[in-house]
């Protein structure tokens, strides 16, 4: 009897698909060192051991790091932790390994820097690390799903999203992979389709064969239909697929009317995405009630399988439908779980449709492609150590020849580290822009504003990224806002206080910061030279009075403080504004503000609150940082009662 085989490779599980990605890693690693502290289970082992998983699931849930109640909670204990230990930062009875240890170091004293020879932040570097000796044991070997990402951005320059989804997974052994290359170049050039190599890479498997020979040379029943479904987790998932076989039999014999609305039922019973399949496949309309009113005039008559001579011709159809459709299900699932893993090396750009290496990664790829190539199909004994990357790379490779490489391949003129570094920095602007242009057009701004207003959290997240919590994203956009406002003056990446990832968009972390956006403003003829702090909160009401009242001033007392040749003051956004906090910072115009031990003071500081209300307002009417810097002096140095000063000098003057 065929059996289910796996014919691609996946990073992690479905069940470990989390929002703020990188955040909840760092604070998995946190909590389950913590948990193991507990004298209770200290001195326990993981494996096979339901009521410590339990535990485990119920601590995570006493530090709200998970919600609802999980029916099988070892299990969900479990698939918790198994993609840490997929990533080798923990091991199979889940402690910490020294690669764990290392990136929970960094996590918790936020220690981001760039130091490395990629000059990506230093979680980045210890995952990239990570995964480039992440294996994945299949069909009797092992594949380095990473490794192959290399191979193919080194062979074929880029990857379209659908390659990205539906071919490079397939590629799960060496002559594999030059099939699914040699593909991928066929269908550039115009000669074959995705579906056609899916449907060549399942055919050449054993077990595939073995049950289109079973569907060829027995009766159609409902148990041989489950039998050549193979479905990896139990036959009844494949039933629907029975009456769907009778009802496209159905159709092709009477062109009737009921039938086609029969077999469109049929389809809709078909389990996940497939169902979608093959409702596009069948149909020329996904309308329910348009099928209900004009039967077969919806049916695709150009179909293949409404075309077959013979009845094996049928039968042959239909398996490799099946299983094509089930393939692209399986495979488009894994997409966003392979993205959120290779987004965590900030070394893979996902943009405009297309998957590339950003600029340092590619030239380190080139340099080390070959000898990486040879490690793709091997597992790696060193997963848990937190090694060298030349020691994984099995060669030493250095700045002068990255500097060559991009020569080679950008052509510009590299001397030093700062010349590498300025391409990059104008690269990442053009991009950037770019991005703005496309995704934070006026409108867009103005729609996430108010959805920070109502708190619709998912729709931001959708709308920015799941890889950030909301307040991240709030930050990120007010900085993009001003930004814009500014006339895209200044380096507006550097002056963000948050990490982004390699396609420049914000990441979460565990730990927390100093002021969110510290944007520096050279003179001109509508103002001196100044820094402007920008604080972003979503906290309301009392909450705010406790949250934000003493850090707001006290980052600008401390930047005034230690920047004594500087013009500094701070604007502090929110999405209400509470009018003791108004008061508060208008206070804060005449009280000094004195450094730790008291001998040194600021006599006075500028706090400009300003509500999402008002900056969608300045943004409906394009106001600029000129205009504004006037209004904000203007209604610093009013003598306005607090409860009506904001009304009156912010408010009423846009």
């Amino acid at each position: 009897m065929p059996a289910y085989k796996s014919y691609c490779w996946s990073l992690g599980t479905t069940s470990f698909r989390m929002v703020e990605f990188n955040r909840k890693i760092e604070k998995q690693l946190e909590l389950i060192r913590e948990f193991w502290t507990k004298p209770d289970f200290a001195d326990q082992q993981w494996s096979e051991n339901e009521p410590l998983q339990i535990e485990y699931y119920n601590f995570l849930k006493e530090s709200d790091f998970i919600e609802g109640e999980a029916q099988r909670k070892a299990k969900d204990a479990r698939e918790k932790t198994s993609g840490l230990v997929d990533l080798g930062l923990l091991d199979d009875e889940r402690r910490l390994t020294e690669a764990g240890n290392a990136l929970l170091q960094i996590a918790a004293n936020a220690d981001f820097n760039t130091n490395n020879l990629l000059q990506i932040p230093a979680d980045s570097f210890i995952y990239l690390k990570q995964l480039l000796k992440l294996y994945s044991p299949i069909d009797n070997g092992y594949v380095r799903p990473y490794i192959v990402l290399i191979m193919a951005l080194n062979r074929l320059g880029k990857l379209s999203y659908d390659e990205f989804t539906y071919l490079l997974p397939l590629a799960i052994n060496e002559s594999k992979t030059e099939e699914i290359f040699t593909s991928i170049k066929s269908i550039r050039s115009g000669n074959g389709t995705i579906d056609e190599t899916i449907i060549k890479v399942l055919m050449d498997m054993p077990n595939y064969q073995e049950a289109l020979d079973i569907l060829l040379n027995n009766a159609i029943t409902e148990q041989l239909i489950t039998e050549i479904g193979m479905n990896r987790k139990s036959r009844n998932y494949d039933k629907p697929y029975f009456k769907l076989y009778k009802a496209l039999e159905a159709v092709i014999d009477t062109h009737s009317d009921d039938d086609a609305i029969n077999l469109f039922n049929a389809v809709k019973a078909v389990s996940g995405k497939s169902s979608i399949l093959w409702k596009q496949y069948l149909f020329n309309t996904a309308n329910t009630k348009k099928v209900e009113k004009e039967g077969f005039a919806t049916i695709n008559v150009a179909a293949e399988i409404f075309n077959c001579a013979t009845e094996a011709e049928f039968r042959t159809q239909f398996f490799k439908l099946l299983h094509m459709f089930k393939a692209k299900s399986t495979l488009s699932d894994y997409f966003d779980l392979n993205r959120r893993y290779f987004k965590t090396t900030d070394t893979v750009l996902f943009r405009d449709d297309e998957v590339t290496f950003d600029i340092i990664p590619n030239c380190f790829f080139k340099i080390a492609g070959e000898k990486l190539s040879e490690l793709a199909f091997v597992p790696a004994s060193n997963l848990p150590n937190n090694i060298a990357l030349g020691s994984i790379v099995g060669e030493e490779i250095i700045e002068n020849q990255i500097f060559a490489k991009v020569e080679e391949l950008y052509g510009v003129q590299v001397r030093n580290l700062y010349d590498v570094r300025a391409f990059v920095d104008s690269e990442r602007y053009e991009r950037f822009n770019a991005m703005i242009d496309s995704r934070f057009t006026d409108e867009n701004i103005i729609a996430l504003m108010s959805a920070f207003e109502e708190r619709r959290d998912s729709e931001i997240q959708a709308m920015v990224t799941n890889n950030a919590d909301v307040p991240t994203i709030f930050e990120y956009v007010l900085a993009i806002t001003w930004y814009k406002i500014s006339g895209r003056k200044g380096k507006v990446l550097d002056y963000m206080n948050l990490s982004l990832d390699a396609d420049l968009l914000p990441v979460t972390h565990a730990a927390g910061g100093h002021e969110d956006i510290t944007y520096k403003y050279e003179a001109t003829v509508d103002y001196p030279a100044h820094t402007l702090l920008l604080e972003a909160t979503l906290a309301n009401s009392t909450n705010q009075r406790r949250m934000e009242m003493e850090p707001v001033s006290r980052h600008l007392g401390d930047y005034l403080l230690s920047h004594t040749d500087e013009q500094a003051y701070c604007l502090f956004a929110t999405t209400y504004l509470h009018v003791n906090v108004i008061s508060d910072f208008r206070m804060r115009k005449s009280n000094p503000y004195y450094s730790v031990d008291g001998t040194r003071f600021v006599e006075g500081m500028k706090i400009i609150p300003l509500q999402t209300s008002e900056i969608k307002t300045i943004i409906e009417k394009k106001l600029t940082y000129s205009y504004l810097y006037h209004i904000f002096e203007a209604a610093y140095n009013s003598t306005t009662a607090p409860n009506l000063w904001y009304g009156y000098e912010i408010e009423n003057k846009f």
